[in-house]
Formats: structure tokens, C-alpha cells, sequence
């Protein structure tokens, strides 16, 4: 049997997905707070300039994948209008019904389904834009995965991927202090949860650098592929065009 990577830990592959659900049905309710608290309210920077690069019309066709909370698909939706489509998407249960309350609370009804990235139920080229903020980490087969959203884009059509990365080399040492030891104290503090805040440091790391990164979209079927860098590297955002 096949083994993964679970942070640090190795299990697996036919559990990995069990793994991560758990630790997203933990902090789900608590997500938001987490993630303002965490990243000092830039989260919110890092997802406005993702929209900005997605650069979406009126009636354009939108997949977010691992969409969470709502927070990409809410600005998804104001951009493309009533003649567009926002797909909202992600394979926990707990974390898409927070999301799908907090669009509906906003008046914003999408189209919402639970799905496995690395199947998705959608026909060949039908999507304008894909993305997956934060959740390709926790992907089991990152390739396939890939190679599915490569699938279901348009040609001509862009992948956007805002994932945690490899942050620059003065800033390592304050930053893994402040992943390993600050991290799992405050999701213990806030949402009663050290451990799945603790994954979250160990994930970033056995998670693809920027150059790792752009050579697997590559090599998954995108043409060309180019990444922005945010906040000295602990986030990138990598934009892969279908050919």
C-alpha cells in the first residue's frame, strides 16, 4: 500500500483525505477568525490581487475549488454578474456549509457541490478560470489533481493557485518560530484545535516550492506558467494558462 505525507507524518494514501477532513470539520466554525488572526488580516490582500489577476469579464464561467468559507467565490461572483457563473466547491462537508450560509447571508446563491478535485464532475474545457486558494497542499495526488483542473478549462483559460510557499531565507527563522510555536498556541486559544494548526505549519513545508510548483503545472498540461510572490514568499500565486 502506498503511503503519503499528513504534515510530518506519513500514512496511507487511501487515508489521507480522512486526515485532512478532520482537521477542516475541527476548525471550520472558526476558520475566518483563525485566518484573520493568523495572517494579520492579509489573507485579504493576498485574495484581492488573485481576483485582480483573474481578471474576469461579464458572463464569464468560474470553478473555485476548495472554496471554503466563500471568500473567492462571493468576489468571483460580483465580477462575472448574472450572466456569469461561480461554481463553489470543496470536499469537506462542514467547511462548504459554513460558506455556502455565509453567501447566502450576503444574498449570493451559486451553485455548490462537494467534490474531489482529483474527479471533478465537470465536462472538458467548460471553465473560463479555476482556482484553489490554499487546499492544493492538502491534496493527496497533487498531479492528478492538476491535470484535472488543466482538463476542465477552456483553452486559452487560467489556473490560479494562491498557496502557501517557500518564504525568503532572511525571514525562515522568525517565520518557523512563529509557525511552530505561535501558530498552535492561538488555534488552541481560539479554536480550542493546536494540532490541526500545528498540520497546517507541517503541511506548508512538504508542500512544493514556487519553481517545484510551476514545473508540475508544466509538466500537468498548462503552457505557460508564472508565479507572484506575496508577503516575502510566504504565499505565491501561480497562474498556469491552458494552451
Amino acid at each position: 500500500m502506498s503511503s503519503t505525507h499528513f504534515g510530518f507524518e506519513s500514512v496511507d494514501e487511501q487515508d489521507k483525505a480522512r486526515h485532512v477532513r478532520g482537521v477542516f470539520d475541527s476548525v471550520a466554525t472558526k476558520y475566518d477568525v483563525m485566518n484573520d488572526l493568523m495572517s494579520g488580516g492579509l489573507h485579504r490582500a493576498w485574495k484581492a490581487y488573485t481576483v485582480m489577476v483573474a481578471n474576469l469579464r461579464e458572463g464569464s464561467k468560474v470553478l473555485d475549488i476548495a472554496g471554503g468559507t466563500g471568500d473567492l467565490a462571493l468576489a468571483f461572483s460580483k465580477k462575472v454578474g448574472a450572466s456569469g457563473c461561480v461554481v463553489h466547491t470543496d470536499i469537506n462537508e462542514a467547511m462548504l456549509s459554513v460558506g455556502r450560509s455565509r453567501l447566502i447571508d450576503k444574498g449570493v446563491l451559486l451553485p455548490t457541490l462537494v467534490c474531489d478535485a482529483e474527479q471533478l464532475p465537470f465536462p472538458d474545457a467548460h471553465f473560463d478560470v479555476v482556482s484553489v486558494a490554499f487546499g492544493l497542499r492538502n491534496m493527496t495526488h497533487k498531479d492528478a489533481a492538476l491535470r484535472e483542473m488543466c482538463r476542465v478549462l477552456k483553452p486559452g483559460g487560467r489556473l490560479l493557485v494562491l498557496e502557501f510557499s517557500r518564504v525568503a531565507k532572511p525571514l525562515t527563522k522568525a517565520y518557523d518560530w512563529y509557525s511552530f510555536k505561535v501558530l498552535p498556541n492561538l488555534g488552541k486559544l481560539v479554536a480550542g484545535d493546536d494540532a490541526s494548526y500545528r498540520y497546517l505549519a507541517e503541511s506548508i513545508r512538504m508542500h512544493p516550492g514556487q519553481e517545484e510548483l510551476k514545473t508540475l503545472m508544466k509538466q500537468c498540461g498548462f503552457g505557460h506558467v508564472d508565479y507572484h510572490n506575496m508577503t516575502g514568499g510566504i504565499v505565491a500565486l501561480h497562474v498556469g494558462i491552458k494552451c
